[in-house]
């Protein structure tokens, strides 16, 4: 089995910059792809970032430009590096692994409020 542990959520100032991390353990067989979704309260989950295992990158289009993912091989960690931050932002941030089967974590709060 594999766990996932989201930290780095809490309250920001619009325009402000925020850094979430997710760091996976247990029985790991080789990663595919790590990355993010979010969900706002009443709306569906959607689609933030993916990390695949060669390196590239995929956003969706309303944190392109704004939001970068990398990651961390060796401690099998996932980064999000969020900067320009917009109030529609709030939501609950996801981290999620896909190996032999895909994983979410238990997600963390982001806020962004005056």
């Amino acid at each position: 089995q594999v766990q996932l542990v989201e930290s780095g959520g809490g309250l920001v100032q619009p325009g402000g910059s925020l850094r979430l991390s997710c760091a996976a353990s247990g029985r790991i067989f080789s990663i595919s792809a790590m990355g993010w979704f979010r969900q706002a309260p009443g709306k569906e989950r959607e689609f933030v970032a993916t990390l695949f295992s060669a390196g590239s990158t995929h956003y969706a289009d309303s944190v392109k430009g704004r939001f970068t993912v990398s990651g961390d091989s060796v401690k099998n960690t996932v980064y999000l590096q969020m900067s320009s931050l917009k109030p529609e932002d709030t939501a609950v941030y996801y981290c999620y692994l896909r190996s032999r089967a895909t994983y979410w974590g238990q997600g963390t709060q982001v806020t962004v409020s005056s």
